[in-house]
């Protein structure tokens, strides 16, 4: 079953974040656009590469008054130790949610449970707790920042403009499709 349009399910959770450690629930995520970056484990080797991608690129989410959440199995004692050590981890500025229970990995169908750890999965979550995007790859296979912000700006766009459609390619500012039956065959 798809997560599409779905609400996100309760959790409670204890994050690292700007050097301190914070509390996290469900709740955190309603209210405003979020990101939730599944990633397997802590000190890696692809997964340090796509943290700081995103580290690279939050302050355009932060624009967007989009906030990121990444969440491993690891502790949030682990997320502490992997930001004090590695250079790449440590311009993290986003929080850093520890799942050691993988609660919110089953939550969001992305646990590989013969691991106990998570598939490498985004999902963007609007205001009213709702999916609206999911992306999951391979394990080998990093995500761009980049195509997530473009990805997160159409999402934006459609939930703000009823009745328009994003099609593919589509950049801010470009035209939208206003799905009719005029346009059925004509593209």
């Amino acid at each position: 079953m798809s997560l599409i349009n779905t609400e996100i399910k309760p959790f409670k959770a204890t994050a690292f974040k700007g050097g301190k450690f914070i509390d996290v629930s469900d709740a955190d995520l309603k209210g405003k656009w979020s990101v939730v970056f599944f990633y397997p484990a802590d000190f890696t080797f692809v997964c340090p590469t796509e943290l700081e991608d995103l580290a690279d690129n939050y302050g355009e989410f932060q624009k967007l008054g989009v906030e990121i959440y990444s969440v491993s199995t690891d502790t949030h004692f682990c997320h502490k130790a992997w930001h004090d050590t590695s250079p790449a981890i440590g311009k993290i500025g986003y929080t850093m949610v520890g799942d050691p229970t993988a609660t919110i990995c089953r939550n969001f169908e992305i646990l590989i449970e013969e691991k106990g750890l998570a598939d490498r999965g985004t999902f963007v979550v609007d205001p009213d707790g709702k999916i609206q995007i999911i992306e999951i790859t391979a394990g080998g296979i990093g995500r761009d920042a980049r195509e997530l912000l473009r990805k997160v700006k159409a999402a934006q766009y459609v939930a703000s403009h009823p009745g328009e459609v994003c099609p593919a390619k589509w950049e801010e500012g470009e035209k939208t499709l206003a799905p009719s039956l005029d346009l059925v065959g004509k593209i």
